[in-house]
């Protein structure tokens, strides 16, 4: 997938304008590629769209369209989440309601990066590779960005009606899986290629 450019952003006025029917239209693109995993854990499988919407709404957010390098510093950020070919991308949100429930849960999900994995069909399962800025042996964001890199039988079969995509967790604090749906499984299959 081509990456975001400066010329893709639109300035302050414009998105303004525009806000409204985009973020409708990126809503309806997210909603088709959520997966709940258990009770605690979803799973955005990211694309193009989805990445421009979150730098144009961090841009917003922060109003700093005006500061130099803004655009560029959300576009290192963001890019790198953009699916390349032989990849789906996703933000794993790890989600606990309380910031008490945060501070005691998030430490029991290290190594949490040896234990997602996506089974395609009956293929070999691909464990996900996650950003190693957002994890170390003694922390855990509740929010990590993770890849997971498809051979192509496994691209073939994403792009097959009916085969069963799962997302596995098996972390010792946390095990729980779901099937992604044929809607979801549809709006992820072309993000590899």
């Amino acid at each position: 997938m081509n990456l975001l450019t400066p010329s893709d952003i639109l300035d302050k006025n414009a998105y303004e304008q525009a806000r409204a029917e985009f973020r409708r239209r990126v809503m309806v693109i997210k909603d088709k590629r959520r997966v709940l995993v258990g009770e605690h854990m979803a799973f955005h499988f990211e694309n193009r769209d989805t990445m421009h919407y979150q730098v144009q709404e961090m841009l917003r957010a922060e109003e700093s369209w005006l500061r130099p390098g803004a655009i560029d510093d959300e576009l290192a950020a963001y890019n790198p989440i953009i699916p390349q070919p032989g990849e789906l991308s996703a933000t794993m949100m790890i989600e606990y309601a309380t910031a008490a429930e945060r501070s005691l849960m998030l430490p029991q999900f290290v190594r949490i990066d040896q234990h997602v994995w996506l089974h395609v069909g009956d293929t070999e399962p691909v464990l996900a590779t996650f950003d190693a800025g957002q994890i170390d042996e003694h922390k855990v964001s509740s929010v990590q960005y993770i890849k997971f890199r498809l051979d192509t039988r496994q691209r073939q079969l994403l792009a097959t009606d009916g085969t069963v995509v799962r997302l596995v967790v098996n972390h010792p604090a946390y095990t729980a899986q779901a099937v992604l749906s044929e809607e979801t499984r549809k709006a992820i299959a072309r993000d590899p290629d």
